[in-house]
């Protein structure tokens, strides 16, 4: 199979959907791969690292659409790569259609077989492609907030840790995943006043083990939310509804009671965000202020330690995209249900659920999809 890893547009976006070292396992298979030019300079890979192990080298975008079955990337396409999709190409990347009709709707229009990292599954019901990302996402949320509660950026001046004789800083985490897991784990060893809310008995019984002492955990209502936001200075919305819009679980009229100067980080912006004044932000300029209230909403944070999240993530992807390139992405997904869960978009029809219901689309059921034999026999990806 032809594969194709363009260089990612979106704003301060330095990931590549392939390392060097995933595209040689590609190679060894006798794949063959097309790389935008400059497409790894984010991470440190040259061309050169690529031609190395057996890529070919595109000079623009354009080339690798145009010549390849399956585009491998990070972060959702934009209109212009939408516009360069075909019937029957295959799309394996991140894509968080529920909250996106725009780009849900380009999808269906260019035909093409989109599969999303974040729906797929593992046995455990867990999310193993967005796992990683959530991992990166939770501990960098820490950081960022950190900076922002700098009284020059805006924040109430405060120091994350404290120092010995002044109160550490509140940090409420909503929700106890992977991604709060994460963020209590950077918050707790910065010796920040910790508390952890989720509506899970079992999350909070594990939570509690793990950090001890460490952490505080409560049992998320609206009224102990209110308590806790309250009196933080960080707060971490980290709550997922699989392949679903995140909901809004702070309002505008809850910002009044937060202290001026606090700072929330909505790591679930993605999915549309847990807070209700939360908008997509860049690395260029990541927060601005409601009421008083600092909001940091970076859309692809990650994308901020490039390296770091670009390997974490191929480890994860990997062996599924091999798995589509040996055997096409039919055959691939009748032989993995949760690798088949991360079918969101076919031949102009949405298949996955979660977004179906979200944007008030027809869902086409996945069997209908796998047992189809739409287009030529022998087409891309068949």
């Amino acid at each position: 199979m032809q594969i194709g890893v363009p260089k990612e547009i979106k704003n301060n976006e330095f990931r590549v959907g392939l390392t060097p070292e995933s595209v040689s396992e590609f190679t060894a298979r006798g794949h063959k791969v097309l790389v935008e030019t400059q497409a790894g300079m984010g991470i440190g890979a040259t061309d050169d690292a690529y031609r190395a192990v057996g890529a070919e080298i595109a000079e623009t975008a354009a080339d690798v659409f145009a010549t390849c079955e399956m585009i491998i990337k990070v972060k959702e396409p934009l209109a212009p790569e939408r516009t360069q999709l075909r019937p029957g190409q295959i799309l394996f990347t991140y894509l968080h259609l529920a909250p996106d009709p725009e780009q849900t709707q380009d999808l269906m229009k260019s035909g093409a077989t989109c599969i999303a990292y974040e729906t797929v599954t593992d046995r455990t019901g867990g999310l193993p492609l967005l796992k990683p990302m959530s991992q990166v996402a939770g501990r960098l949320a820490v950081q960022a907030g950190a900076s922002a509660l700098e009284k020059a950026k805006g924040g109430r001046g405060v120091l994350i840790g404290g120092v010995p004789g002044v109160h550490a800083s509140r940090v409420v985490i909503i929700g106890g995943g992977v991604v709060g897991f994460n963020a209590a784990q950077m918050a707790v060893g910065m010796h920040a006043d910790v508390t952890i809310l989720d509506r899970n008995p079992d999350v909070l019984e594990r939570l509690a083990t793990h950090f001890e002492a460490g952490a505080n955990t409560v049992y998320s209502t609206r009224a102990t939310l209110e308590q806790e936001i309250a009196q933080a200075d960080l707060v971490i919305g980290a709550v997922l509804v699989p392949g679903s819009a995140a909901p809004k679980l702070i309002t505008r009229e809850m910002l009044s009671i937060m202290q001026p100067g606090a700072v929330m980080v909505d790591v679930a912006i993605d999915q549309g965000g847990c807070f209700e004044t939360s908008h997509p932000t860049t690395h260029d300029a990541p927060t601005y202020v409601v009421d008083d209230i600092v909001h940091y909403c970076v859309a692809n944070m990650p994308g901020a330690v490039a390296r770091t999240s670009t390997y974490a993530l191929n480890n994860a992807t990997l062996p599924h995209a091999l798995r589509i390139a040996d055997k096409g992405w039919k055959a691939a997904l009748k032989s993995d249900p949760h690798l088949a869960a991360g079918l969101n978009v076919w031949d102009g029809k949405v298949t996955c659920e979660a977004v179906a219901e979200s944007l008030e689309l027809e869902l086409t059921p996945l069997a209908e999809a796998l047992a189809s034999r739409s287009g030529k026999v022998g087409s891309i990806g068949e």
